[in-house]
């Protein structure tokens, strides 16, 4: 490995505690992640979500291993992933919480689409997935989920979490730019 290799093994990690202050000033949608399958139903709030591929369509899903989700999740090979509105910061608190599960999904109104996860109705818009691959990376295993459905579209302002708080991000259409001739 040269000196200028970024995956040289003698360079230190930073400090756990300044890696999270950092990733606190980063603005991230919130998602609900949730499954029934052979595990139960659960759910969990995640902001760790993201685009892989769209061929096929694939979801990056991050999930700590200490979360109370953790044990359902694993057992089962399906997931929604459900974009919240800025008027569902409640449910994102109970979500994020140690709140039981029943209690959770009390709090809303649930559909299904093709895997059988729960799909909350008025969510931005919600991806029904199947999970075709995990890998451990510290404390968190890393979820890739095939999309095999979608939701309608909700209305509403987007929800993200930044500076450790729930904040309304507006949605508005933007034009896409004509391609240069």
């Amino acid at each position: 490995m040269s000196e200028t290799d970024p995956s040289a093994d003698s360079a230190p990690y930073v400090e756990g505690g300044a890696f999270r202050g950092a990733m606190a000033r980063v603005a991230s949608a919130v998602h609900l992640v949730t499954t029934d399958g052979p595990g139960g139903r659960a759910g969990f709030t995640a902001s760790a979500v993201c685009s892989v591929s769209d061929g096929p369509p694939t979801l990056l899903v991050c999930i700590n291993r200490t979360s109370s989700a953790y044990a359902a999740m694993s057992a089962s090979d399906v997931l929604c992933v459900n974009t919240l509105a800025a008027d569902q910061s409640d449910i994102a608190a109970a979500f994020g919480g140690r709140t039981p599960m029943e209690t959770r999904f009390a709090a809303a109104s649930w559909t299904r689409i093709v895997t059988g996860a729960p799909v909350l109705e008025g969510a931005l818009t919600a991806f029904d997935c199947r999970i075709v691959g995990r890998h451990p990376v510290g404390t968190h295993d890393v979820l890739y989920c095939a999309v095999v459905g979608l939701a309608a579209p909700g209305d509403g302002q987007g929800l993200v979490y930044a500076e450790r708080g729930y904040h309304a991000v507006p949605l508005t259409h933007v034009a896409p730019r004509e391609a240069a001739a």
